[in-house]
């Protein structure tokens, strides 16, 4: 379920926007999404899992809100990474 110390530091240098960067909405969105698709397979074979589908909820919420922050600021960014991603709209 969670991203593993070597896969995190690929999702930051694959998403980062100078080196070092760990903070931008870009890096943070790829990480959340990455936590997102671990924990969707997850509940592919423990469908009762309540608890951590509440953490899964927030998660989304969070990715959502990064996204539309992302979105007011930069539009350009906001498309490039929801291109990059995946993800839908």
């Amino acid at each position: 379920m969670t991203v593993t110390a070597e896969k995190k530091q690929e999702i930051i240098s694959d998403n980062a926007r100078a080196t070092g960067d760990t903070g931008s909405p870009e890096v943070q969105v790829a990480i959340l999404t990455e936590r997102i698709v671990n924990l969707t397979e997850h509940f592919k074979t423990h469908h009762k899992d309540n608890h951590s589908r509440r953490g899964l909820l927030a998660m989304v919420n969070k990715r959502r809100s990064l996204l539309d922050y992302l979105k007011k600021k930069d539009v350009a960014r906001y498309n490039a990474l929801i291109q990059k991603l995946g993800l839908r709209k």
